[in-house]
């Protein structure tokens, strides 16, 4: 039997585009749950929105977090909803804005 290709979201596309211009910072979990984790490092080092967060957990395992003037969110919802985030819509004009990309460790 022929297996079926999953229809990718063109919504969800859109958003993982916006979001690859947002600064990212890719961080160890430790012994904390990932959110807990990215809450601190955003506390700790100050990070104004918009970020993106990679939260490690374990090997196999990395979490996905957006920071926003909103609150913490999980990218997946972000990426399927960017529309309602004021701060990514300025990076959807084409500006470089949030072009740099860094990672922290």
């Amino acid at each position: 039997m022929a297996r079926r290709r999953k229809r990718k979201s063109r919504r969800r596309q859109e958003g993982r585009r916006i979001l690859e211009m947002v600064p990212q910072y890719s961080i160890e979990s430790g012994e904390d749950k990932p959110v807990t984790a990215a809450r601190k490092f955003i506390h700790d080092k100050g990070i104004t929105p918009p970020a993106l967060l990679l939260v490690r957990r374990n090997e196999h395992t990395t979490d996905r977090y957006f920071w926003a003037e909103k609150g913490l969110f999980g990218a997946q919802y972000v990426e399927e909803n960017h529309f309602l985030f004021p701060s990514l819509r300025a990076s959807e004009d084409g500006t470089s804005k949030f072009s740099l990309t860094s990672s922290l460790r």
